[in-house]
Protein backbone atom coordinates (compact mmCIF):
# COMPACT_ATOMS: atom_id res chain seq x y z
CA UNK A 1 0.00 0.00 0.00
CA UNK A 2 1.35 3.44 -0.88
CA UNK A 3 2.25 5.66 1.98
CA UNK A 4 0.40 8.92 2.52
CA UNK A 5 1.91 11.68 0.47
CA UNK A 6 3.72 14.50 2.17
CA UNK A 7 3.89 18.18 1.47
CA UNK A 8 6.26 19.30 -1.26
CA UNK A 9 9.82 19.94 -0.14
CA UNK A 10 9.82 22.75 2.35
CA UNK A 11 13.59 23.15 2.08
CA UNK A 12 13.58 23.45 -1.71
CA UNK A 13 14.37 26.86 -3.09
CA UNK A 14 11.32 28.35 -4.77
CA UNK A 15 11.44 28.21 -8.54
CA UNK A 16 11.70 31.47 -10.40
CA UNK A 17 8.18 32.61 -11.25
CA UNK A 18 7.47 32.08 -14.93
CA UNK A 19 6.91 35.24 -16.92
CA UNK A 20 3.52 34.01 -18.14
CA UNK A 21 2.30 32.95 -14.67
CA UNK A 22 2.18 29.24 -15.57
CA UNK A 23 3.69 26.31 -13.67
CA UNK A 24 6.81 24.89 -15.32
CA UNK A 25 6.09 21.16 -15.74
CA UNK A 26 8.49 18.43 -16.88
CA UNK A 27 8.01 14.72 -17.49
CA UNK A 28 10.90 12.27 -17.73
CA UNK A 29 11.20 8.67 -18.92
CA UNK A 30 13.89 6.55 -17.23
CA UNK A 31 13.94 2.70 -17.17
CA UNK A 32 10.40 1.69 -18.06
CA UNK A 33 8.03 1.02 -20.93
CA UNK A 34 6.52 4.53 -21.45
CA UNK A 35 3.11 3.28 -20.31
CA UNK A 36 2.87 6.08 -17.76
CA UNK A 37 3.37 8.66 -20.48
CA UNK A 38 0.73 6.92 -22.60
CA UNK A 39 -1.68 7.22 -19.65
CA UNK A 40 -0.67 10.87 -19.28
CA UNK A 41 -1.66 11.45 -22.91
CA UNK A 42 -4.95 9.64 -22.19
CA UNK A 43 -5.96 12.64 -20.08
CA UNK A 44 -7.43 13.75 -23.43
CA UNK A 45 -9.35 17.04 -23.05
CA UNK A 46 -8.01 17.50 -19.50
CA UNK A 47 -4.65 18.17 -21.18
CA UNK A 48 -6.18 21.45 -22.39
CA UNK A 49 -7.03 22.33 -18.76
CA UNK A 50 -3.54 21.28 -17.67
CA UNK A 51 -1.72 23.34 -20.28
CA UNK A 52 -3.87 26.36 -19.55
CA UNK A 53 -2.06 26.34 -16.18
CA UNK A 54 1.31 24.79 -17.06
CA UNK A 55 4.01 24.95 -19.68
CA UNK A 56 5.62 21.64 -20.62
CA UNK A 57 9.32 22.54 -20.46
CA UNK A 58 10.81 19.04 -20.85
CA UNK A 59 9.39 15.66 -21.88
CA UNK A 60 10.00 12.64 -24.12
CA UNK A 61 6.90 13.78 -26.01
CA UNK A 62 8.76 17.00 -26.89
CA UNK A 63 12.21 16.83 -28.44
CA UNK A 64 14.21 18.74 -25.83
CA UNK A 65 17.80 17.69 -25.11
CA UNK A 66 18.76 19.50 -21.90
CA UNK A 67 16.82 19.37 -18.63
CA UNK A 68 16.01 23.02 -17.82
CA UNK A 69 16.52 25.09 -14.68
CA UNK A 70 13.69 26.31 -12.44
CA UNK A 71 11.17 23.52 -13.00
CA UNK A 72 8.20 23.60 -10.63
CA UNK A 73 6.99 19.98 -10.97
CA UNK A 74 8.73 16.97 -12.56
CA UNK A 75 6.99 13.62 -13.09
CA UNK A 76 9.60 10.85 -13.38
CA UNK A 77 8.55 7.58 -15.01
CA UNK A 78 10.72 4.48 -14.71
CA UNK A 79 13.36 3.04 -12.43
CA UNK A 80 17.05 3.98 -12.26
CA UNK A 81 18.84 1.36 -14.38
CA UNK A 82 21.98 2.95 -15.88
CA UNK A 83 24.56 5.70 -15.36
CA UNK A 84 22.67 8.17 -17.57
CA UNK A 85 19.59 7.76 -15.36
CA UNK A 86 21.70 8.54 -12.28
CA UNK A 87 23.07 11.73 -13.84
CA UNK A 88 19.65 12.91 -15.06
CA UNK A 89 17.91 12.11 -11.75
CA UNK A 90 20.43 14.23 -9.86
CA UNK A 91 19.94 17.10 -12.33
CA UNK A 92 16.18 16.79 -11.94
CA UNK A 93 16.41 16.99 -8.14
CA UNK A 94 18.76 19.95 -8.33
CA UNK A 95 16.59 21.86 -10.83
CA UNK A 96 13.06 20.94 -9.67
CA UNK A 97 11.01 22.26 -6.79
CA UNK A 98 8.83 19.11 -6.65
CA UNK A 99 9.82 15.63 -7.91
CA UNK A 100 7.14 12.94 -8.30
CA UNK A 101 7.70 9.19 -8.74
CA UNK A 102 5.30 8.50 -11.62
CA UNK A 103 4.18 4.86 -11.83
CA UNK A 104 5.23 1.61 -10.19
CA UNK A 105 8.68 1.37 -11.84
CA UNK A 106 9.68 4.75 -10.36
CA UNK A 107 7.98 3.94 -7.04
CA UNK A 108 9.18 0.34 -6.49
CA UNK A 109 11.41 -0.73 -9.41
CA UNK A 110 8.57 -2.98 -10.62
CA UNK A 111 9.16 -4.86 -13.90
CA UNK A 112 12.42 -3.05 -14.67
CA UNK A 113 13.97 -4.44 -11.48
CA UNK A 114 13.34 -8.05 -12.55
CA UNK A 115 16.82 -7.98 -14.02
CA UNK A 116 18.19 -7.72 -10.46
CA UNK A 117 18.01 -11.52 -10.29
CA UNK A 118 20.96 -11.63 -12.72
CA UNK A 119 24.40 -10.06 -12.51
CA UNK A 120 24.92 -7.41 -15.23
CA UNK A 121 27.44 -9.62 -17.10
CA UNK A 122 25.02 -12.57 -16.94
CA UNK A 123 22.22 -10.36 -18.22
CA UNK A 124 24.27 -9.15 -21.20
CA UNK A 125 25.30 -12.75 -21.93
CA UNK A 126 21.69 -13.99 -21.85
CA UNK A 127 20.45 -11.17 -24.08
CA UNK A 128 23.31 -10.77 -26.53
CA UNK A 129 25.50 -13.91 -26.58
CA UNK A 130 22.65 -16.38 -26.27
CA UNK A 131 20.13 -14.09 -27.95
CA UNK A 132 19.93 -12.64 -31.46
CA UNK A 133 22.48 -9.80 -31.20
CA UNK A 134 26.08 -9.00 -30.44
CA UNK A 135 27.41 -7.73 -27.12
CA UNK A 136 27.02 -3.95 -26.84
CA UNK A 137 29.72 -1.80 -25.34
CA UNK A 138 28.75 0.58 -22.61
CA UNK A 139 31.60 1.42 -20.32
CA UNK A 140 33.71 3.78 -22.37
CA UNK A 141 32.28 4.21 -25.85
CA UNK A 142 29.31 6.52 -25.06
CA UNK A 143 27.03 4.49 -27.33
CA UNK A 144 25.19 2.63 -24.61
CA UNK A 145 25.21 3.86 -21.01
CA UNK A 146 26.69 1.37 -18.54
CA UNK A 147 24.10 -0.58 -16.60
CA UNK A 148 24.01 -0.25 -12.82
CA UNK A 149 24.65 -3.47 -10.86
CA UNK A 150 21.03 -3.23 -9.61
CA UNK A 151 17.92 -1.36 -10.74
CA UNK A 152 16.56 0.91 -8.00
CA UNK A 153 13.41 2.99 -7.51
CA UNK A 154 13.82 6.75 -7.79
CA UNK A 155 13.56 7.50 -4.04
CA UNK A 156 16.63 5.34 -3.33
CA UNK A 157 18.74 7.82 -5.30
CA UNK A 158 17.12 11.22 -4.74
CA UNK A 159 14.51 12.77 -2.45
CA UNK A 160 11.01 12.36 -3.88
CA UNK A 161 8.15 14.62 -2.82
CA UNK A 162 5.13 12.58 -3.98
CA UNK A 163 4.27 9.17 -5.44
CA UNK A 164 1.73 8.17 -8.10
CA UNK A 165 1.31 4.37 -7.98
CA UNK A 166 -0.02 2.23 -10.82
CA UNK A 167 1.26 0.22 -13.76
CA UNK A 168 0.44 2.43 -15.46
CA UNK A 169 -1.44 4.88 -13.25
CA UNK A 170 -4.95 5.44 -14.55
CA UNK A 171 -5.98 8.89 -15.69
CA UNK A 172 -8.00 9.55 -12.51
CA UNK A 173 -4.89 9.06 -10.37
CA UNK A 174 -2.76 11.19 -12.67
CA UNK A 175 -5.34 13.99 -12.75
CA UNK A 176 -5.82 13.86 -8.95
CA UNK A 177 -2.06 14.23 -8.43
CA UNK A 178 -1.43 16.84 -11.10
CA UNK A 179 -4.44 18.94 -10.03
CA UNK A 180 -3.20 18.97 -6.44
CA UNK A 181 0.33 19.89 -7.49
CA UNK A 182 -0.90 22.72 -9.74
CA UNK A 183 -2.90 24.07 -6.81
CA UNK A 184 0.14 23.89 -4.52
CA UNK A 185 -1.48 21.14 -2.42
CA UNK A 186 -0.03 17.82 -1.22
CA UNK A 187 -0.89 14.75 -3.28
CA UNK A 188 -3.44 12.68 -1.36
CA UNK A 189 -5.23 9.68 -2.83
CA UNK A 190 -8.40 7.97 -1.67
CA UNK A 191 -7.65 4.42 -0.41
CA UNK A 192 -8.78 2.78 -3.67
CA UNK A 193 -6.23 4.91 -5.57
CA UNK A 194 -3.30 3.79 -3.38
CA UNK A 195 -3.03 0.36 -4.95
CA UNK A 196 -0.18 -0.83 -7.13
CA UNK A 197 -0.52 -2.58 -10.47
Amino acid sequence: MARKQTNPREDAAPAAPPSNGKIRLATVWMGGCSGCHMSFLDLDEKLLDLFAQADLVYSPIADLKEFPENVDVTLVEGAIANVDHVKLAKEIRERSKIVVSFGDCAVTGNVTSLRNRLQVDDLLTKVYHEGPGSVPHGDDDDIMPALLPRVIPLHQLIKVDAFIPGCPPDTDRIWTAVSALLAGQPVEFEPEMRLFG
